[in-house]
């Protein structure tokens, strides 16, 4: 387990290494899990230390978002006095999130049918 949690952190350091050497305007963790999803495409495969460790972090993800709530309470009159940009920021970009997503739903829909045969029927 240990050498999964390695992997995953030594994945993040190299996507933070990749941002401070590019200076490209993209968090270092998000470049760390295209690092992270190329090896295991790679590998073909995910390891089962890896499937477990990612695992009891998806169980406890709710934890994760507990210093993003403190920081809400903190910041709680800088919301209040930003209350216009903080909505209109949020509604865009779910918004835009769902349009995206189904955009990329009917792309992948459109790429995956080989034919009229194809096994697996629709989804």
């Amino acid at each position: 387990m240990i050498g999964a949690i390695t992997l995953l952190l030594g994945c993040q350091l190299l996507g933070e290494l990749f941002i401070a050497a590019t200076g490209w305007p993209l968090p270092g963790p998000v470049v760390g899990m295209v690092i992270l999803f190329t090896g295991l495409m790679i590998h073909g495969k995910v390891p089962a230390p890896v499937a477990a460790v990612s695992d009891t972090l998806l169980r406890n993800l709710s934890l994760l978002f507990i210093p993003a709530g403190v920081g809400v309470m903190l910041h709680l009159s800088l919301i209040e006095r930003e209350w216009i940009g903080v909505t209109a920021a949020l509604i865009g970009s779910s918004a835009i999130t769902v349009v995206l997503t189904a955009l990329l739903m009917v792309a992948l829909k459109k790429f995956s049918r080989v034919g009229p045969d194809s096994a697996g029927g629709d989804v």
